[in-house]
Parts: structure tokens; C-alpha cells; sequence
């Protein structure tokens, strides 16, 4: 099973990407999960050069289509999702890239719900399988962790993300 994983930041010290990587990690034998690493090279979406694809927009739907299920880990800015997970999205709206994809979103902010509720509205408008059970909002702030620190407090509930999404991915 191959997992997509975004990050709504581009920081590379961000919460985000570590909580990512730290699931990344923790992946068994026969799934991957893999943090997107593009979507910095994301021109801002402009229906004009939609069509053909820009080529970093290009990378990055295939990405979502290779994949069995799709994790979003976003920041909250100004009561919202952030520009870079916002632009990613838009750039996908109007495609079929998401329709029936599981997704779980993940919340490292234990106070932003916001930009979760923002974020969940726009998957879902995307028609994507919002998997409840694999979405979370992680109770202690994460800041200044390493990954090693954020693997061991959160691997319980990293474990049963991957677990829900190995279990829908046989359904």
C-alpha cells in the first residue's frame, strides 16, 4: 500500500513534516508512506495555465493518483489552511484525483481548528473519503521535538492510522 503524505508547510523544521516522517518510519512491511517533497515548486494555481499542466503540477497529480490514500498534515495561519496547502489543492479541484481517495487529516495544533474544519470542507467538496477514524488532533503541541521524540509519544496513534487505512484499503 503506498500512502501520499502533504505537508501545508514548507518550513523545514516544520511540526508538520516531522509528524510525517515520524509515520513515515513507522510504516510496516508492505506499505510506504511518502512525504511529498514538491509542493514548493507549485506555481500559484491560475486556471489560464492549467492546461497542458504546469510540469510541477503534473508531478504532483500523478503522485496522488499512484497512491492508495493520501494524509494531510497542515498548519493553521490566520484562522485557515495555508497558502502552500491551499494552492496544492486548488490545483486539484478540477480533476478526479481525489474522488473516493481515503484521507486522513492531521492536526499537530491542539487549539487550530480552523484550518481543520477549512481543510476537511475542501477534500470532502473534492469528493475524497474523509476517514474519521484515521483523523486526528494530537492533545500536546509537538513544537521543538525531533522526530525520534514525536515517533515514540505518537506512534500508538500513527500505528492505527496505518492500521485503518490497511483495513480500508481491503475493503
Amino acid at each position: 500500500m503506498n500512502i501520499l503524505a502533504l505537508s501545508g508547510s514548507l518550513r523545514a523544521a516544520s511540526e508538520n513534516i516531522r509528524l510525517l516522517r515520524a509515520m513515515a518510519r513507522l510504516a510496516p512491511a508492505g506499505m510506504e508512506v511518502v512525504v511529498y517533497p514538491g509542493l514548493g515548486e507549485l506555481p500559484l494555481f491560475n486556471p489560464d495555465i492549467e492546461f497542458p499542466n504546469p510540469p510541477a503540477v503534473a508531478a504532483l497529480r500523478e503522485a496522488i493518483n499512484a497512491a492508495d490514500a493520501v494524509v494531510i498534515a497542515s498548519p493553521e495561519y490566520a484562522h485557515g489552511v495555508t497558502a502552500v496547502i491551499k494552492n496544492a489543492l486548488d490545483w486539484m479541484v478540477g480533476n478526479e484525483s481525489f474522488v473516493n481517495k481515503p484521507v486522513a487529516l492531521l492536526n499537530t495544533a491542539p487549539r487550530a481548528t480552523h484550518a481543520y474544519l477549512a481543510l476537511r470542507e475542501t477534500v470532502t467538496m473534492m469528493s475524497a473519503n474523509v476517514i474519521d477514524a484515521a483523523c486526528i488532533t494530537l492533545a500536546q503541541p509537538i513544537t521543538g521535538m525531533s522526530e525520534d521524540e514525536i515517533e515514540q509519544l505518537h506512534a500508538a496513534e500513527l500505528v492505527e492510522i496505518l492500521g485503518i487505512f490497511s483495513t480500508v484499503a481491503q475493503d
